[in-house]
């Protein structure tokens, strides 16, 4: 049934992007395990309830793979799955990067890379002040990580002792011909947050880390994922970064995953 599940909502996802015209498949494919776990297994958000004050929050700094977090916030129920469809259009409410004004649960407006960790942190902070024990989670690119504010966030978490932040770091070294970002796990342990290395496709190791003990300190979860998981032509492939498919490529690709 989960694998099912995943099938349908890549689907979801290359359905959306050929109707729009645009979109970062690969991305959201590279996330999509992650979000989907985290939703459907971790996080305690009430879909009719979006703005209880209680609830956990997930910020994807990653904004420009928003069609991951709308196609599962779809299949959880906080808006119609016939929106999708409606992605990127001029009078839809989802569009290329989340915007928490218009989207159900949707947690903060992001997309200028570098930008969601630091509203993460700050909402972890403020939970903290405030005696709450939900947890804020925030998944953030590796190519973002070449962002400084990050790193100044990481810090700020640590001093802080958020042990209510968790920071999920989509590692598909996509960003390794321009930058090497070397021992991740080395570099957040050196800021004072515990790490853990997982496999960013594998639902047990997904599980288990988003609901590690965190002993008093923020956590990173490192997650090895792969650009464009479960479609062929797309893995690790810079072509497909951000174009949609042609009417015909958008044929092989459902076919593709129906044999999957």
């Amino acid at each position: 049934m989960k694998d099912q599940t995943l099938k349908r909502l890549k689907s979801n996802i290359i359905k959306a992007s050929y109707s729009a015209g645009e979109g970062h498949i690969p991305s959201a494919l590279s996330i999509l395990d992650l979000v989907w776990i985290l939703y459907d297994k971790v996080i305690k958000v009430d879909p009719k309830k979006p703005g209880d004050i209680t609830r956990d929050r997930f910020v994807l700094s990653k904004g420009h793979a928003s069609l991951a977090l709308y196609a599962v916030l779809a299949e959880k129920g906080f808006f119609e799955q016939e929106k999708l469809a409606l992605f990127c259009k001029y009078d839809s409410i989802l569009g290329g990067h989340p915007d928490c004004n218009k989207v159900p649960g949707v947690e903060a407006s992001t997309g200028s890379l570098g930008h969601g960790f630091p509203m993460a942190v700050g909402m972890a902070l403020g939970s903290t002040i405030k005696g709450l024990k939900n947890k804020i989670f925030c998944l953030v690119g590796d190519g973002e990580c070449n962002e400084g504010t990050v790193w100044e966030a990481a810090l700020l978490a640590s001093h802080h002792r958020l042990s209510n932040l968790v920071c999920i770091v989509d590692y598909n070294r996509s960003t390794d011909r321009a930058l090497d970002l070397g021992d991740l796990n080395a570099k957040f342990n050196a800021f004072g947050w515990i790490t853990l290395r997982i496999n960013g496709h594998d639902q047990l190791e997904i599980f288990n880390a988003l609901t590690h003990a965190t002993n008093g300190k923020p956590l990173a979860v490192i997650a090895e994922t792969l650009k464009g998981n479960g479609v062929a032509c797309m893995e690790n492939n810079p072509a497909w970064h951000h174009r949609s498919p042609t009417e015909m490529e958008l044929g092989h690709l459902l076919e593709e995953l129906s044999k999957v």
